[in-house]
């Protein structure tokens, strides 16, 4: 597989100055889904806010430890309840006392429809999930958390995950794993929802943005391009899985195996996720239909 950011080679652990007033650390997880690893995001100088703590991890806390130097943590901030993002948080708010701010627990934020189908039982999910994530401090949309150092305004940007945030710092925006420059998010019910996900996508065009600051991989410097390209994909594979279903009736699975040709074989468990998540918003659009109960092998038809 052809790496998407070659000279994105950070070093996990050691602290990069991103621009004034910003640090990024990276914590040493890489896999399939993480890329290099979980970006961690010091914000300010005399009063810090640690964005996504990351994965429970004593070289990672340490690290986070050192570079604070004595200054005031002062807020955790976490964009979403995922184990690469989340525990490290209460450790980190244990030696500091700062409190872990967040949405809510993972399944905050939920449609009505996911609430159905997560309690049915029948559509799988919760790869990865934190489900211990408890904050402190909760947020809603339109919230600002802000010292004398820093001013961070709360969009709720639910999609890859439903109580999945993004962070506005002026025109600058920490985009957690709903936009990322090296790949585009998974969204996997009944956690991820594809017509939320596509909501926020829109949300976040209506802004001009200077730069992305993403979960995972380098910052992302044209960030309304990249969202009109990740739009723009999804809507291609869309395209895909309807034509695949008028073809003939189908499940999540096979489809993915057709349609994801490239993808390597660890990888489409994965895409398999994305592909029910995509057809459960198709059925909502009524634009197609499952033989009998929504759930991860069920058949899908056209209408």
């Amino acid at each position: 597989m052809i790496d998407p950011q070659p000279e994105f080679c950070p070093i996990a652990g050691e602290v990069k100055q991103l621009e004034p007033g910003l640090r990024r650390i990276l914590a040493q997880n890489p896999s399939p889904m993480t890329y290099r690893g979980t970006n961690t995001y010091l914000l300010g100088q005399s009063t810090l806010a640690v964005i996504d703590p990351g994965p429970d991890d004593d070289a990672h806390l340490s690290a986070i430890l050192t570079a604070c130097d004595g200054a005031q943590l002062s807020h955790i901030i976490v964009t979403h309840a995922h184990l690469d993002h989340s525990p490290l948080a209460r450790r980190l708010a244990t030696q500091t006392g700062a409190p872990i701010v967040g949405f809510g627990p993972a399944d905050a934020g939920r449609s009505d429809l996911m609430q159905q189908l997560a309690a049915s039982g029948e559509l799988g999910g919760g790869e990865g999930v934190d489900e211990e994530f408890s904050p402190d401090l909760l947020v809603k949309d339109g919230d600002v958390i802000e010292t004398s150092d820093w001013a961070l305004k709360v969009l709720h940007t639910p999609g890859h995950m439903s109580n999945h945030i993004s962070l506005a710092w002026g025109d600058a925006l920490f985009s957690g794993d709903l936009v990322m420059g090296w790949a585009s998010s998974l969204v996997s019910p009944p956690d991820g929802d594809l017509t939320a996900f596509m909501a926020s996508l829109h949300r976040l065009a209506q802004y001009e943005w200077r730069v992305f600051h993403s979960g995972h991989g380098a910052p992302v410097t044209a960030p309304n391009a990249r969202i009109s390209e990740l739009v723009r994909h999804r809507l291609s594979r869309e395209e895909a899985i309807l034509s695949g279903v008028r073809n003939a009736p189908t499940t999540a699975e096979a489809l993915a195996r057709d349609i994801y040709i490239d993808t390597p074989p660890a990888l489409l468990g994965a895409a398999t996720r994305n592909v029910l998540a995509h057809l459960i918003d198709l059925t909502e659009r009524k634009l197609i239909k499952p033989q009998g109960a929504l759930s991860r092998n069920c058949i899908f038809q056209s209408l």
